[in-house]
């Protein structure tokens, strides 16, 4: 489909135009099959995927409409539509635990990020939640990833970089007891086992009245987190947890999957106050 460039930018050249229903090359996929294994790839002219139940070609997808249902050369049929940032997450390659989906998307909605944002994070991890920030503060924005672990960091870039993210992130190897480079950021967020030894940094580096956000595996943790924020000028605590229960979707037996992901962490949030003069003024 082409529309006239004298319309688009007072010229006469003629301008191609996407149409958004058709896969174009370069775009990410995701192939479904009917025992539910996912395969997440960039389309590339001349490649192929090799699955278990056979080959499809990435030229046979280039052009093909979202939502049709291609088959391997083997006549295994597959489901071929655009991943959610869901299946991205679950797609990374990991060697370290990740934020999950359910909590990933609560932190953006509890911490306000979103187009434009500076966001920092420690540690990098494999790069689950910095996919998410980054596509969140994408394309004005900007997320600090910190972390004292070069070949995490590698991973996470690698992972960011498929998903075409990377140019969002800025990964700086360093020791957050050192403090962070940047200023007046709008949030900051610790995934780290002892949050409350950096939080002198993290009011540093925050905005006043900036987001803090926190996930810790037990209450212990959280305990003492709790602590230490309202002796570092911290206010608006609040800890959190959130549980997701998924069914079996079939329309004769519909009831709750036999498994589910239960606890994954507590979720601590708070906001960066400006310092009393007098810390015994109530």
């Amino acid at each position: 489909m082409y529309q006239s460039g004298a319309a688009a930018t007072g010229g006469d050249d003629l301008t191609p135009e996407k149409d958004s229903n058709i896969a174009q090359p370069d775009d990410l996929a995701l192939l479904v099959g009917r025992d539910r294994k996912t395969f997440i790839i960039r389309l590339q002219p001349g490649s192929q995927l090799h699955t278990h139940r056979g080959v499809v070609s990435h030229d046979d997808l280039i052009g093909a409409p979202w939502g049709t249902q291609p088959s391997t050369h083997l006549g295994y049929r597959l489901q071929f539509v655009r991943p959610s940032t869901d299946d991205c997450i679950r797609g990374l390659k990991r060697t370290s635990q990740i934020v999950y989906p359910k909590d990933a998307g609560y932190i953006l909605l509890k911490m306000g990020v979103g187009t434009g944002c500076r966001v920092i994070e420690a540690g990098t991890g494999s790069g689950g939640l910095a996919l998410v920030l980054a596509q969140a503060v994408s394309p004005t924005g900007r997320v600090y990833s910190y972390d004292v672990r070069s070949d995490m960091q590698k991973l996470a870039r690698a992972n960011l970089e498929q998903f075409g993210l990377a140019e969002y992130v800025e990964f700086k190897l360093r020791d957050i007891s050192e403090g962070f480079d940047e200023r007046a950021v709008d949030a900051l967020f610790l995934d780290v086992p002892t949050p409350w030894d950096y939080l002198a940094q993290a009011h540093t580096a925050l905005a006043s009245g900036g987001f803090l956000g926190s996930i810790l595996p037990t209450t212990n943790q959280v305990a003492r987190l709790i602590g230490a924020l309202d002796e570092a000028d911290f206010g608006m605590i609040e800890v959190e947890e959130l549980m997701l229960r998924q069914y079996k979707a079939v329309a004769s037996r519909l009831r709750p999957k036999d498994r589910m992901v239960a606890h994954t962490g507590y979720l601590i949030f708070a906001r960066a106050l400006v310092p009393l003069n007098d810390k015994n003024d109530d």
